[in-house]
C-alpha cells in the first residue's frame, strides 16, 4: 500500500473542522493517529508508529514522538510552544460530528463505567447506534479511588447539553448499578428523559392509590408487561414522581423496571434494549477492535487524551459501516417485480425485525472494509453518513392491570 497523501489531506480536513477545539497541528496528529489504528485495528504506539512510518517513509522513531507527544502533557514535550491537548472541550463537538446530518430527530446515550484491570475506571457516555456505541465523553479515574462519581456524571451530562436541539428526543439509559434519584432530575434538567433500570427490591405507589407496593409486583411474572405514573421509593429524601415501565419477557431472569419521565403513553420498556450496545462498544475498544486492554499507561490523563483517538475512530468507522449498513437494507426493502411492492408499514416491520436480531457483519467491520478498500485503491477515503434504525418495540405481551401485591407501606 502506497502513500496516499490526498486520503491524510482529505481525513485531516474533516478532523480539523470536526474538532475546532485542537490546533491545526493537534487536529493532524490527530488524523495520523486514527488512520494508522484503522489499518492496524490497534490503538498501540509501537504498531501504529511503525505503520505509518513505512507507509510514509519516515523515520519510525520520529513518527513514534511526534504520536506520542499527543497524549503527553506540555511538561514532558521537547521545546517552548508546546501545549496539551485539552480533551474536555472536545465532547460537544464529538457529539455535533455525530449529530451532523443524522436522519431523525431522536438519539440515545448510553452512560456506563469500564474498568482495565486495577488500574483504571473509564465513565463514558456514548451514543448507541446499530448495535455498536460510539464515545463522546468520558472521565478516567484511577481503579480504587475513593470518592463518587456524581460530580464527574454531572460535569459530563453539562458538557454535552449544549450539541443536540431542544426540539429532539432524548432518552438516556444507565443500568441498576448507576440509578439515583439526582441522576434522574440531571438528565432532566437539559429537556432529556431518563430510562434507568431499577432493582426489584424497591418499592412503587401507582398514581390514585395510597399504599406502596413492591417492584417485583409490578410485573410478577415472564410474559407480562405494565406502565403508569406514580411514585417510587418510600423515604421522602429518595421519592420520585415518574413513569415506571416494567416488562418481563419471557426466557428473561428478571424483568425490566426502568423509571422515566416520559407519560406511559410514550414510554416503551423495550427501549432499554439499546444500553446493551455500549457494552459491545466497550468489546470493540479492547479486545474486539482497537486492543486498549493491552496498553501500559499509568496516567489517567494520558488516558483520556488516547481514548480522543479511540472516540473518532470509533467514530469514523460505525459511521462509514452504518452508512453501508443502512444501504444495504434498502436494496434489500426495494420493490420487487413491478406488481409486488412493499409499503412503508411492511419496509418498517422488517427492518424492526433485522434490528433484534444478531449482524452477521458489525458496522465497525463493514467500515474498516470500505476504508481499507479506498485506500488500497487509491480512491477518495468514506467519510459516511448516520443512518440510524428504527427503535426496539416490545412484543405484544398480556398487561396486568396493576401492582397486585397487599400494600407494604403507607406514604409518609
Amino acid at each position: 500500500m502506497a502513500h496516499h497523501p490526498e486520503a491524510v489531506y482529505q481525513w485531516t480536513k474533516e478532523v480539523t473542522i470536526s474538532l475546532p477545539t485542537l490546533s491545526r497541528s493537534q487536529a493532524a496528529v490527530l488524523a495520523l493517529w486514527v488512520i494508522g489504528m484503522v489499518v492496524t485495528r490497534s490503538c498501540g504506539l509501537t504498531a501504529v508508529s511503525a505503520l505509518i512510518a513505512a507507509w510514509q517513509h519516515r523515520q519510525e522513531n520520529t513518527v513514534r514522538q511526534q504520536l506520542r507527544e499527543f497524549y503527553q502533557e506540555a511538561a514532558a514535550k521537547a521545546g517552548t510552544q508546546r501545549r496539551a491537548v485539552i480533551v474536555e472541550p472536545c465532547f460537544v463537538w464529538l457529539l455535533r460530528w455525530v449529530l451532523r446530518g443524522y436522519v431523525g430527530r431522536q438519539v440515545a446515550l448510553a452512560l456506563d463505567a469500564s474498568s482495565l484491570d486495577d488500574r483504571f475506571v473509564v465513565l463514558a457516555i456514548s451514543v448507541v447506534y446499530r448495535s455498536c456505541a460510539i464515545p463522546v465523553a468520558w472521565a478516567v479515574l484511577p481503579a480504587g479511588q475513593k470518592g463518587a462519581w456524581r460530580d464527574h456524571w454531572l460535569r459530563l451530562l453539562g458538557l454535552l447539553a449544549p450539541a443536540i436541539p431542544a426540539d429532539w428526543l432524548v432518552i438516556v439509559l444507565a443500568d441498576r448499578g448507576l440509578y439515583a434519584k439526582w441522576l434522574f432530575q440531571a438528565i432532566v434538567e437539559p429537556g432529556w428523559h431518563p430510562f434507568l433500570r431499577v432493582n426489584r427490591q424497591g418499592l412503587f405507589r401507582p398514581a390514585g392509590q395510597d399504599d406502596f407496593r413492591p417492584l417485583s409486583s409490578v410485573v410478577p411474572a415472564p410474559g407480562c408487561q405494565w406502565v403508569g405514573r406514580g411514585s417510587a421509593f418510600v423515604t421522602p429524601e429518595c421519592r420520585l414522581e415518574c413513569t415506571l415501565a416494567a416488562c418481563w419477557a419471557d426466557g428473561c431472569t428478571d424483568p425490566w423496571l426502568i423509571l422515566t419521565d416520559l407519560p406511559p403513553e410514550a414510554a416503551d420498556a423495550a427501549w432499554y434494549g439499546l444500553r446493551a450496545w455500549i457494552e459491545q462498544s466497550f468489546k470493540e475498544i479492547k479486545r474486539g477492535g482497537w486492543q486498549w486492554q493491552a496498553t501500559r499507561m499509568s496516567d489517567p490523563a494520558r488516558v483520556s487524551r488516547l481514548w480522543l483517538t479511540i472516540a473518532v475512530a470509533t467514530l469514523w468507522l460505525v459511521r462509514v459501516g452504518g452508512e453501508a449498513e443502512a444501504a444495504a437494507e434498502a436494496e434489500t426493502d426495494a420493490p420487487v417485480g413491478t406488481i409486488l411492492r412493499l409499503t412503508p408499514e411492511l419496509r418498517a416491520r422488517r427492518r424492526q425485525r433485522r434490528a433484534s436480531q444478531l449482524r452477521e457483519v458489525g458496522v465497525v467491520r463493514r467500515g474498516w472494509t470500505r476504508v481499507m478498500v479506498a485506500l488500497l485503491e487509491h480512491a477518495p477515503l468514506p467519510l459516511g453518513a448516520f443512518r440510524p434504525e428504527p427503535w426496539p418495540v416490545s412484543p405484544p405481551l398480556p398487561a396486568v392491570s396493576g401492582p397486585p401485591a397487599p400494600p407494604i407501606a403507607r406514604a409518609a
